[in-house]
C-alpha cells in the first residue's frame, strides 16, 4: 500500500474531550496521554505490538471515575479504525493471536466484517489494578467493537496476576488487528463472496 492508512477523530462531550489519531501502517509508536495511566500502558502495548502509530489527548470527568474517558476512547480508536479502513478493501479481515504473559494465555480473533459483536470470556480477575478498575476493559473492547464494525472474541481461561491477564490480551488484541489489517493484494475489494461488507 502506498499511502498510509489513517483516521483522526476529535470527540467532545459534557464527560470526555478527546482527540485521537492512528496510523495502521505504522512503527509501534505510541504518545498517549488519556489521563488515565493504566490504560495509556495498556494502549502502549497495544500500539507496539500492533506496529500501529497512536497518538491520544484525552481529558475527563476522572474525579468521578475513569469509566467515561475510558468507553470514550475506545469509541474514537474505534471510529478511527474503520475511517482508516475505508470499504475494508484488499486486506487480511481475519485476525487471531494466542498470546502468553507467564502463567497467562490470552486468546483474540477478530472479523473486520461491518458487523459488531463482543465475545468477553476472562478468567476472573482482581477488582482493580492500582487505580485502575478492570471492569473497564470490557467496557473499552464493547466500545471497540461497536464503532469499529468488528466481530471480536477475548478469551482467557486461566491465569492467576490480574496484570498480566490484562496485558496479555492488549498484547494480542495489537497483534491480531495487524494481521487483520495488513494489506492482501490478491483481494481486490472487501474479501466476501457477497462483494461488499
Amino acid at each position: 500500500m502506498q499511502n498510509k492508512r489513517t483516521g483522526s477523530i476529535q470527540r467532545k462531550t459534557y464527560e470526555t474531550d478527546i482527540t485521537l489519531n492512528l496510523c495502521l501502517d505504522g512503527e509501534g509508536k505510541a504518545s498517549l496521554k488519556t489521563g488515565v495511566p493504566f490504560l495509556d500502558h495498556m494502549l502502549t502495548l497495544m500500539t507496539v505490538h500492533g506496529f500501529f502509530d497512536l497518538t491520544i489527548d484525552a481529558s475527563g470527568d476522572t474525579e468521578v471515575d475513569d469509566h467515561h474517558t475510558v468507553e470514550d476512547i475506545g469509541i474514537c480508536l474505534g471510529q478511527a479504525m474503520k475511517t482508516a479502513l475505508a470499504d475494508y478493501s484488499s486486506i487480511n479481515r481475519y485476525g487471531h493471536c494466542s498470546l502468553p504473559m507467564d502463567e497467562t494465555l490470552a486468546r483474540v480473533t477478530v472479523d473486520l466484517s461491518n458487523r459488531p459483536y463482543l465475545h468477553y470470556d476472562v478468567v476472573q480477575v482482581d477488582q482493580k489494578v492500582g487505580t485502575f478498575d478492570t471492569a473497564l476493559v470490557q467496557e473499552f473492547l464493547r466500545a471497540l467493537s461497536v464503532h469499529g464494525g468488528m466481530t471480536l472474541h477475548v478469551e482467557v481461561s486461566y491465569g492467576e496476576n490480574t496484570h498480566h491477564i490484562l496485558e496479555a490480551i492488549f498484547k494480542a488484541l495489537g497483534r491480531t488487528l495487524d494481521q487483520a489489517t495488513l494489506a492482501n493484494l490478491r483481494s481486490k475489494g472487501p474479501l466476501s463472496s457477497k462483494g461488499s461488507l
